[in-house]
């Protein structure tokens, strides 16, 4: 199962540097490291800015999908697409998603790390995200991903748990 984790975690690696590529060729943005990482490339925030308008290639999207813990249907919810259309896109050739919908896959990206971070396992992670929380309305802070606004609330009690808060 490591070996598993740490071919994924190269291929990512391998795609994030291809993106960062297309970006600096495409926007002129230019990075010191050319060797950055997935962890390295979610922690800059201006590279994201870049990556969002440009667009995230589904061979991208198809790695992040596999280290996060929703299914293909939660992906299209989130998304705003059918799960058909999801497919479709997989099907087609260097698909690149719209700007929002890149901009949703790398708020996901970025919540999945930091679930990762604060929980033992991706399945305690995923529980979390399944169980109605008081601290967020007695809502499933799943359900609360469709915005951006919902994201900054689970982020936020994501840290507080980190920081060992509860409500």
């Amino acid at each position: 199962m490591e070996a598993i984790k740490l071919k994924s975690g190269e291929a990512i690696d391998k795609a994030v540097r291809v993106l960062v590529n297309r970006v600096e060729q495409e926007r002129g943005y230019k990075i010191l490291n050319k060797n950055i990482t997935y962890e390295e490339f979610l922690k800059n925030r201006m590279l994201i800015v870049h990556a969002i308008r440009e667009g995230i290639p589904y061979e991208l999207f198809n790695l992040i999908k596999e280290i996060t813990p929703f299914n293909e249907d939660d992906w299209a919810s989130f998304l705003g697409i059918s799960t058909k259309s999801l497919q479709r896109n997989k099907i087609k050739e260097d698909f690149i998603f719209k700007p929002l919908q890149s901009e949703k896959i790398l708020e996901l990206a970025e919540v999945t790390s930091l679930g990762n971070a604060v929980f033992d396992t991706e399945a305690q992670f995923y529980m979390w995200l399944k169980t109605p929380s008081f601290a967020l309305g007695n809502l499933q802070p799943i359900e609360l991903l469709r915005d951006s606004y919902g994201k900054e609330m689970v982020v936020n009690e994501l840290n507080k748990i980190d920081q060992g808060i509860f409500v």
